[in-house]
């Protein structure tokens, strides 16, 4: 995370220390993940808030109900990243999007050409997901 806003976060996602794009998710509220679930509760505003920093697998086998007609996602049958044990929080996805209007506590991949916002967000998706899909490891995210 990089930039602080009052309405959003901006970010860049780096896999093997190599950038892949930029992200953008709802208002850093200053929460980690060592803290306990009823302090982030109470900090935390529901669609408003980014997920604590700290690290997180993530599973690649949940099909998103809610975005798996969606054309960038079909072709992975409706299987976006999704962030295991994030405390407080529930079906974290990392996907396409362009502002915090589109967050609601995920993470949107894009390249931040424009204030607030995140541009080319399909591309930088699939650019993903290309990596992540192939990987064999398990994966692991650190936010910071």
């Amino acid at each position: 995370r990089r930039y602080k806003g009052p309405k959003y976060t901006i970010g860049s996602l780096y896999i093997d220390y190599e950038w892949v794009c930029d992200t953008l998710e709802d208002v850093d509220r200053g929460l980690t993940q060592d803290m306990d679930e009823a302090e982030i509760k109470a900090i935390k505003v529901y669609g408003k808030t980014a997920i604590p920093m700290g690290e997180y697998k993530i599973d690649m086998s949940v099909i998103s109900n809610k975005f798996k007609n969606k054309p960038w996602a079909k072709q992975y049958e409706g299987r976006l990243p999704r962030f295991i044990d994030v405390p407080g929080y529930e079906g974290v996805l990392i996907h396409v999007g362009n502002t915090e209007k589109d967050t609601e506590g995920c993470i949107l991949v894009g390249y931040n050409k424009v204030v607030g916002q995140v541009i080319n967000s399909t591309s930088a998706f699939h650019k993903l997901m290309k990596i992540l899909k192939d990987a064999n490891d398990e994966i692991t995210i650190k936010i910071i």
